[in-house]
């Protein structure tokens, strides 16, 4: 069996070696052709010709193409620096005075001046101290950043220049460059961790930008690395890559570009952008001119967010299972009411809906079934939770219900049987729920309240809230033991219809309780009377589906359950 760490290794070896042979091969072509094109040495002494006279200081200055000014330093008994002198300037020096001090007058001078008497921020800066070091050691100092503050009669000027001085006799030169623009350049590079590097195929030398080390996470005095030195820092996984972008680059004659994960801690990557150099218009490459961008962050924030997206696809996968799972579940358990309670004086149409943020299922649970002596069983609840948990509470409740109905006991023990059950299954088996018996023979409903809506009694188009029982709503069940319960009674007519919901049909956020219930009245009514409900089954499931419809919407945070009972006179059949 191959050992993959081995593999790995030997795919690493051959990809640093066709790199190396790539790079090498090229050198050999530039040399070649270097060989081929130089200029061939002068085989005659050239003519002896006079030279002519030396420029003069000022030629000199005004030759050079940054600014410049020759300065005399004034020093005290002790050699330290008092003033400096301004002894002469070029043209360079002059237009740059026009730019920066455009919007005042600068006077001129025809002899030497004090610069700290025309500019005193000068004394406060590097400047003296960049003097004093070239006098005394006789070395260029610099360049340094100087900044300070220019006082002019049309306001103050902000210098910032990097600046450089060299001895000149018992002169000094200063020369500088407009340093904003330096410092903005390399302060805009390290911003966004950007720089830029060639590399001469010839003779393997780099002429790399400032953030160079920085961007590929070197010490500041570490060698420049060439193409060669980039590979042996580059990890196994991106040498195909870069070996394909130097092939490209160097045979080709292409740009283009990769991205390298270095080695070492922080798994740094960069973003190569390179493209080829030639000597002339059609020659080999002599030179390769890249540009590095470090794109560790985004790369991460890049792999985070697509293991954020396969974790969701998982969840994703695992919610439609729980779903699944629980919607057969709730099919198999509730009832599909027709016309099965007809004899018994009742019709019943129930409508649902999930929540789809969740599992797509809930707890809301409904019953409606015939007792011994001819009594009906009717409740409606809601089981804490979502999905499949919420499902197998309201599956216990559901069926404990069904089988305590049978103890013929009044609905007051039937509902604290079941909260008692409830706390016994735990902390998290709450429901708050409506559990009724019908009297067909008399159209009497009794029922009782745990911490659930209270029922609607819909008559004659008028729709009203059905009176608390005695001492108001109960506790839900299992919330706490030994609770008990009472129970109110209402006698329904023909044509009656009760509605019993759960609150996410009618809660919204931040609302409160009794204008949810004012709303669900004033739907109830108002379907009514846009058409009222025919004999029937259907029509019944008609306008329980209108209100539906009518009280939805995005605000709703639950699944929602309706349940409307309509009292019609008794049909043949009944056993």
């Amino acid at each position: 069996m191959v050992d993959p760490s081995a593999a790995r290794d030997t795919r690493s070896r051959l990809d640093m070696q066709a790199i190396h042979e790539l790079l090498t091969a090229q050198r050999r072509r530039v040399r070649k052709y270097a060989d081929l094109h130089s200029a061939p040495a002068p085989t005659t002494r050239p003519a002896q010709y006079p030279a002519p006279p030396p420029p003069s200081t000022q030629q000199l200055l005004d030759a050079m193409p940054t600014p410049a000014l020759l300065l005399a330093p004034v020093l005290d008994a002790d050699g330290r620096i008092q003033d400096l002198l301004y002894v002469s300037q070029n043209a360079a020096a002059r237009a740059y005075a026009a730019e920066r001090f455009a919007r005042t007058t600068m006077p001129t001078w025809t002899d030497p001046v004090s610069a700290y008497d025309r500019f005193p921020g000068m004394a406060a800066t590097a400047v003296p101290g960049m003097i004093a070091r070239a006098l005394r050691e006789g070395t260029v100092q610099g360049p340094e950043t100087v900044e300070w503050i220019a006082r002019t009669p049309a306001g103050p000027v902000r210098i910032n220049d990097q600046v450089q001085v060299a001895p000149c006799g018992d002169h000094v030169l200063a020369v500088w460059e407009r340093g904003h623009r330096l410092h903005m350049a390399a302060a805009a590079q390290q911003l966004v961790r950007v720089c830029w590097a060639e590399w001469n195929l010839g003779d393997h030398g780099v002429a790399p930008s400032g953030s160079f080390r920085q961007v590929l996470g070197l010490d500041t005095d570490a060698p420049l690395p060439g193409l060669y030195d980039l590979a042996e820092a580059t990890a196994p996984e991106s040498l195909p890559g870069l070996y394909q972008t130097l092939y490209d680059v160097i045979l080709r004659k292409r740009t283009t570009e990769c991205e390298l994960r270095l080695r070492g801690p922080g798994a740094r990557v960069i973003r190569l952008t390179a493209e080829p150099l030639r000597i002339a218009p059609g020659s080999l490459v002599w030179a390769v001119r890249g540009v590095l961008v470090d794109v560790t962050a985004e790369r991460r924030r890049r792999d985070a967010a697509e293991r954020a997206e396969r974790e969701a696809r998982l969840q994703r996968k695992h919610a439609e299972a729980v779903a699944e799972v629980a919607g057969a579940l709730r099919e198999a358990v509730l009832p599909h009411f027709q016309d099965e309670l007809a004899a018994y004086g009742l019709e019943a149409a129930v409508v649902y809906r999930p929540d789809a943020r969740e599992a797509g299922v809930g707890g809301d649970w409904y019953k409606a079934r015939r007792l011994p002596g001819d009594r009906l069983l009717v409740a409606l609840g809601d089981a804490r939770g979502h999905g499949l948990e919420a499902v197998t509470l309201m599956a216990k409740l559901r069926y404990a219900l069904a089988g305590l109905a049978y103890t013929e006991q009044r609905v007051e023990q039937l509902t604290q049987w079941l909260n008692e059950l409830a706390c016994a299954d735990g902390m998290e088996s709450t429901a708050t729920a409506v559990i009724a018996r019908y009297h067909p023979e008399i159209g009497l409903l009794r029922w009782t309240c745990a911490g659930h809506p209270s029922p609607v009694l819909l008559r004659a188009g008028r729709a009203t809230q059905l009176p608390l029982p005695p001492g108001g709503p109960g506790l839900p069940v299992g919330v706490l033991p030994g609770a008990t319960y009472s129970a109110a009674t209402v006698s329904l007519q023909l044509g009656d219809i009760v509605l019993l919901y759960t609150d996410g049909l009618t809660e919204r956020r931040g609302h409160d309780p009794d204008e949810d219930t004012a709303r669900f009245l004033a739907a109830a009514r108002d379907c009514y009377r846009q058409a009222a409900p025919s004999a029937g089954h259907d029509d019944l499931l008609d306008y329980a589906q209108r209100l539906v419809a009518r009280l939805d919407g995005p605000h709703r945070t639950d699944d929602a359950t309706l349940l409307a009972l309509r009292r019609i006179p008794p049909t043949p059949g009944r056993t």
